[in-house]
């Protein structure tokens, strides 16, 4: 186990290693690394080794080494625990059935600008994030339910795009767990969010479940003042968004669930 956490690390990071390359101190580490295990582990190179083991076998780990590669192995799993996250705990990419629309940097101003008597709810994730891979298929039974000409649902991976992060104020860090973050538009401006931020920048507690974003983003009203422009038309003017005004959060609370 020592020796297999950062080999598997190390696997994982393939892709990067070209950027590895063209610094010679990661090179060097990973070439001295390399070194220690083939003259440790390969006859006869390790025949002439000093050893602490009771059995005597120069061609192993005595308890030294071992205690520096299990304390090693320990910093490169938390330099990479979102990695080692990924590849061993990281639930399936939902593939089922959506109404949903994707946005990048670019189009999620247009869109939410395009219509201001369309009230949009968009998901802004991370594919890192397991909570946002929890919530997929809750998210996207909602869009087949709600979806209708005058209520929208959306989604934007603020893992990629940064500065869509940036722009709407939702933090890609895990420590402040605003992942995934909902934002309900109304006239092309946000009327609420949940989780809710507290003055450090930390998420509010909320359970992401079906039943808590239907009573907290009112669904069922909205989805009924939607039903109705898109009975009636383009003859509808522009109405003034109803949806609940957040209350403020003070530091260090909490917002239980009912």
């Amino acid at each position: 186990m020592a020796v297999l956490a950062p080999l598997i690390a190390l696997v994982y990071s393939v892709p990067r290693l070209s950027r590895w390359l063209a610094q010679p101190y990661y090179l060097l580490s990973a070439l001295l690394s390399a070194a220690f295990l083939l003259v440790r582990k390969l006859p006869p190179l390790c025949h002439g080794l000093p050893t602490q083991r009771e059995d005597g076998n120069p061609c192993d780990f005595d308890w030294r080494e071992v205690e520096i590669l299990m304390f090693l192995s320990a910093i490169v799993m938390m330099k990479n625990r979102r990695s080692m996250f990924l590849m061993t705990c990281k639930p399936p990419l939902y593939m089922g059935p959506e109404y949903i629309k994707y946005f990048n940097d670019k189009t999620i101003d247009e869109e939410l600008e395009r219509d201001k008597r369309v009230t949009w709810i968009v998901e802004f994730f991370a594919n890192w994030s397991n909570d946002c891979q929890s919530f997929a298929p809750i998210y996207a039974d909602l869009s087949l339910k709600y979806n209708c000409t005058g209520l929208n649902f959306g989604k934007v991976d603020v893992g990629r795009y940064t500065d869509v992060s940036t722009r709407y104020k939702v933090s890609t860090s895990p420590l402040t767990k605003q992942l995934p973050t909902l934002i309900l538009f109304q006239g092309g401006k946000e009327v609420m969010r949940r989780p809710q931020i507290d003055k450090k920048g930390r998420a509010v507690s909320w359970t992401f479940s079906e039943e808590n974003v239907i009573r907290e983003f009112n669904l069922n009203e909205l989805y009924q003042r939607a039903k109705k422009l898109s009975k009636a038309g383009d003859n509808i003017p522009e109405e003034q968004p109803v949806a609940p005004t957040p209350t403020r959060v003070s530091d260090g609370e909490s917002k239980k669930d009912k």
